[in-house]
């Protein structure tokens, strides 16, 4: 990876203009073309939501969520960082209807997710965190 940048925030959606303001500095190396630019905010966005209302939700507004984002010639990473429960995103993106026919207010966010990322995955960490992991190339 050429660029990398990493945050500290607590569990809080206020953060979410914070977050954005400090992922646009990666945006400063290449001029990313708009169309992905606008889909790596969207999965940033998407994930760190995720994260406060769901793998947070019962955890101190202090409790830091972690980001980090890589940036190389062909690609952004982006990880977040998490305390809280255990989450099977293959599990809940099965089981959660397709875009088109999902009129619940739960559950779109992770097939958007999905949609745009081209890696997408939750898994546990060697120090018992677990990290939100999104890959997009461009």
């Amino acid at each position: 990876m050429d660029h990398k940048i990493c945050l500290k925030v607590n569990t809080d959606l206020n953060a979410s203009s914070e977050i954005l303001s400090w992922f646009e500095q990666i945006n400063q190396t290449l001029m990313i073309n708009q169309k992905i630019w606008w889909q790596c905010q969207t999965l940033l966005i998407e994930g760190f939501a995720n994260i406060v209302e769901h793998a947070h939700n019962n955890l101190p507004r202090e409790t830091p969520i972690e980001i980090e984002v890589c940036l190389s010639n062909q690609q952004i990473e982006i990880r977040i960082f998490s305390q809280g429960k255990p989450f099977d995103l293959e599990k809940e993106l099965r089981e959660t209807s397709e875009l088109e026919d999902n009129d619940q207010e739960r559950g779109r966010g992770l097939k958007i997710m999905s949609a745009i990322a081209d890696k997408l995955s939750y898994e546990r960490t060697t120090d018992n965190r677990y990290c939100l992991f999104i890959s997009k190339f461009y």
